[in-house]
């Protein structure tokens, strides 16, 4: 038995995988949208948003309707709901991962103080996508939890959720210039693209020892320690040696979470207006090498614009 579930791990197309993520994502978010009890829709509005647009950078490329299983019902439902997605998927991008999408909506659902619920429910949608392949498409692998102290409200982050390098590296830079806090993207862009620190930008921080920032593996729920990037970016004390991408972790969205609802934690982290002309060099780094990941994709035109589903016309 184990045998035959090795075989089918090995063997099931990435293709078959996305498509079938895509659409647990679509309509678990629309499940869950309608059973929280304050407005979400937007939430809905902006998976579909990221999921179109990484239909279309996708090799081989996938269209809204291919996505929704090829349901014709499904696909003219959510275009009265939702049309904002269908009319911006090919000129605007997104500000973050799908499956942060799913965070917000799942804290929205049980509320931020119910941690247990909100890794349970995570965990649940991970194995439904997990099933049947060992491809990591479109889904989180680890969630970061982060607080001033034991009492206090907690902020939730997941790692990045694409399929393959261009389009994470595209989030990370999305994210960096339209959702992430400033002090996040400024530590981010210090390292990002290049993998190694900037000689003329230096914005990693130095997070105060008593804020506790720690993260999860989603499916099995044992503690994770920050890898060796999430040392670099904010001073987290780790005893790994694995490093991923600066800007993929759980613990940049949790902690730029934090830094959003917590305005004290930032005294003495703010940026220093001094570096002003080096950060804007930074910036130029970051979206040069971000429009020439775009130019591979000649069916998604940007406009310049980053989506919101507020108004269609704003950054």
């Amino acid at each position: 038995m184990a045998d035959r579930q090795e075989e089918k791990l090995e063997y099931l197309p990435e293709e078959a995988v996305f498509r079938r993520n895509a659409f647990i994502l679509i309509t678990t978010m629309v499940d869950l949208s309608n059973q929280t009890p304050q407005d979400t829709s937007m939430l809905v509005e902006e998976v579909l948003h990221t999921l179109f647009f990484l239909g279309v950078i996708n090799c081989p490329p996938f269209s809204p309707r291919s996505l929704l299983d090829d349901d014709d019902e499904i696909l003219d439902y959510l275009k009265i709901e939702y049309p904002l997605p269908f009319q911006l998927y090919l000129t605007q991008l997104p500000r973050r991962s799908p499956f942060s999408c799913l965070l917000d909506m799942v804290v929205s659902l049980y509320g931020q103080e119910n941690e247990d619920q909100i890794k349970d429910k995570l965990k649940i949608i991970v194995h439904q996508m997990k099933e049947g392949t060992n491809l990591q498409i479109l889904f989180s692998s680890t969630i970061c939890i982060s607080r001033i102290n034991s009492s206090s409200r907690r902020y939730y982050g997941v790692s990045m959720s694409t399929k393959g390098r261009p389009a994470g590296e595209i989030l990370v830079a999305s994210s960096c210039f339209s959702f992430w806090h400033r002090l996040v993207s400024d530590a981010v862009m210090t390292y990002y693209p290049d993998k190694q620190k900037k000689s003329y930008f230096s914005r990693n921080i130095k997070i105060p020892t008593d804020i506790k920032c720690e993260a999860f593996n989603i499916s099995e729920g044992r503690p994770m320690d920050p890898c060796t990037s999430c040392s670099d970016l904010f001073g987290l004390d780790t005893n790994e040696c694995r490093r991923w991408a600066h800007g993929s972790c759980a613990e940049v969205e949790s902690l730029s979470n934090l830094f959003k609802g917590e305005q004290l934690v930032m005294e003495g982290l703010g940026p220093d207006e001094n570096e002003q002309e080096d950060r804007l060099r930074a910036e130029r780094r970051v979206i040069n090498h971000l429009k020439n990941q775009l130019k591979i994709f000649k069916d998604f035109n940007w406009d310049g614009k980053f989506y919101s589903n507020l108004n269609p016309n704003t950054n």
